[in-house]
């Protein structure tokens, strides 16, 4: 191996260990964010577009019981305690419970309001449709920091390096 590549492939071990020891906090910090954010906009109706079509999406799904004065400002601080707990890093199991539920939610619309969520179901969501969409990640997001709440972690090590010193994987 030369001697460029030996130096590559150091700095590659030295950079994927330091993703594997901080990958996942950067993740739920990073999402924790995402949460709080778009939860506290929903303070303010003026700036906040997704109101309407949650409210909505609300009151469908309870068949009229949860008007939006009540659903939005419950839905705000459910968003804003998602945020604070992955950000905090307490409470996870509720709080990462409380994400899916909520993300169970959001998807909604794409089957109640299909003439707002598609041009062409299913293969061209409108922009609201994609707004919709993007939060399988943060379903993939939340089901990795998930992963950890009972003490698992990343490793940078292959598989077959774990399995030949028989760490706990």
């Amino acid at each position: 191996m030369s001697a460029f590549m030996l130096r590559f492939d150091q700095l590659d071990k030295r950079i994927t260990i330091w993703m594997a020891r901080n990958g996942i906090l950067i993740l739920r910090i990073s999402v924790g964010i995402v949460f709080l954010w778009f939860g506290a906009l929903k303070f303010f109706p003026s700036i906040n577009q997704a109101d309407e079509i949650a409210a909505r999406t609300i009151t469908a799904l309870t068949g009229g019981l949860l008007k939006p004065n009540i659903s939005v400002p419950l839905l705000t601080i459910w968003e804003c305690l998602i945020g604070l707990g992955l950000l905090s890093g307490l409470f996870l199991r509720a709080t990462i419970f409380l994400l899916f539920l909520q993300m169970a939610g959001t998807f909604m619309p794409l089957f109640l309001f299909p003439g707002e969520t598609w041009i062409i179901f299913p293969i061209a969501p409108t922009l609201e449709g994609q707004y919709i969409i993007k939060n399988v990640v943060l379903i993939s997001a939340a089901m990795v920091i998930g992963a950890t709440v009972r003490g698992g972690r990343l490793t940078a090590k292959p598989v077959s390096e774990v399995v030949a010193t028989g760490e706990n994987v």
